[in-house]
């Protein structure tokens, strides 16, 4: 039997999220493995948003945990985490938000980024009238140009900015990498190498100035292991603990198993060669092209058509739309697993083959209680 079959699928809807524990936890040790020491991984929870992963995490020694919004901050809060990045940076109401969290979890070290004088006065601002210092870090921009601020000399402004303002403590330096994704290891390795160096005069300056080394955040799911060779350098990878498609087919040299699937049914067999599965667009990310979004782990020589809302069209040779019956179970390798996860209510989790309960997604929802 394969290992993503179920002894029991009949105890499952479709579509369905599932996760295979023995799996993420083979996962989470190898994360554990790599890093060589628990206290250097911040993992990323928006992967997962679950509040019994963060449980398996804090197990295995993790203590550090990195998220994107305010619910995935308050779930790991809940979840028992004492230590947790919020690697976004904080506008609006977040700005209230994030004291909110403080109030409630006074035990819980909360930091977030910054990358503008604006945003950290606005932050230092917000502070000083509610009396508590805020803990940043400076978000840098080595080359992915989504968020950051540019490696240049004025970033040594923007630090000698952030040091002056009375309710807020710096805590370090936050350089996510995401746009380095070659796939050989080598050639990952010399681009993330080249970007990181672009950061090296900033590190430098704070040491001399403050007599100390800076705490550094870096990287993500696919140049985890190339930071991993700094041991000066914190880690924060995200996708690993379940691993995808998009990750699994495109990097070497990372040691990762498959652990979420899609549990999805044939519904229909409208004409010769179609069949209709239940697995539409609600249910699997869809930001990627229609052959790019979810791999059929026990269907071969297969085209998905479309997909809409509720239904993806699937085009099958003959023999296998003879064989292939309504009512059918398939298993389906989502191509980007983070944005699926944030699909679904709950993920019924597998034990060598045997459905055993449920996890909710906790934080799919952009607002618990706070």
């Amino acid at each position: 039997m394969n290992w993503y079959q179920l002894l029991n699928p009949e105890e499952v809807i479709s579509p369905s999220l599932l996760f295979y524990k023995d799996r993420l936890e083979s996962n989470i040790r190898n994360m554990v493995s790599i890093a060589e020491d628990a206290g250097r991984l911040i993992p990323h929870v928006k992967t997962h948003k679950c509040s019994e992963i963060v449980a398996l995490q804090l197990e295995q020694g993790i203590s550090k945990f990195k998220c994107a919004t305010i619910a995935e901050a308050e779930m790991l809060a809940d979840a028992g985490a004492r230590w947790i990045l919020l690697a976004y940076q904080m506008v609006g109401p977040n700005i209230q938000r994030l004291f909110r969290l403080r109030e409630k979890f006074p035990h819980v070290a909360f930091s977030s980024l910054v990358d503008n004088e604006k945003s950290a006065d606005d932050l230092n601002g917000f502070s000083a009238e509610n009396n508590f210092t805020a803990e940043v870090f400076i978000d840098v921009n080595n080359g992915m140009n989504r968020t950051g601020h540019a490696t240049d000399e004025s970033i040594l402004s923007l630090y000698r900015h952030i040091t002056k303002l009375p309710n807020i403590t710096l805590s370090g330096i936050h350089v996510y990498d995401g746009h380095i994704r070659n796939p050989e290891f080598t050639d990952r390795k010399a681009a993330a190498d080249e970007a990181f160096e672009k950061v090296l005069p900033l590190l430098d300056r704070i040491k001399a100035e403050t007599g100390q080394a800076p705490m550094i955040i870096a990287g993500g799911s696919p140049s985890f292991t190339v930071h991993a060779m700094r041991p000066e350098v914190y880690l924060s990878p995200g996708t690993n603990v379940l691993w995808d498609w998009g990750y699994g087919d495109r990097f070497d040299g990372q040691p990762f198993q498959h652990a979420a699937l899609i549990l999805t049914r044939v519904v229909s067999k409208p004409v010769s060669g179609i069949i209709t599965i239940d697995l539409g667009h609600k249910a699997v990310s869809a930001e990627n092209p229609i052959e790019n979004r979810f791999r059929l782990l026990n269907l071969s020589n297969y085209t998905v058509l479309s997909q809409s809302e509720e239904h993806g069209v699937i085009q099958v040779g003959a023999d296998a739309w003879e064989s292939i019956q309504t009512g059918d179970v398939l298993y389906a390798l989502p191509y980007h697993i983070c944005p699926t996860v944030a699909l679904h209510d709950f993920a019924t989790i597998i034990e060598n083959g045997t459905v055993t309960g449920e996890w909710k997604i906790t934080a799919r929802s952009r607002r618990l209680s706070i």
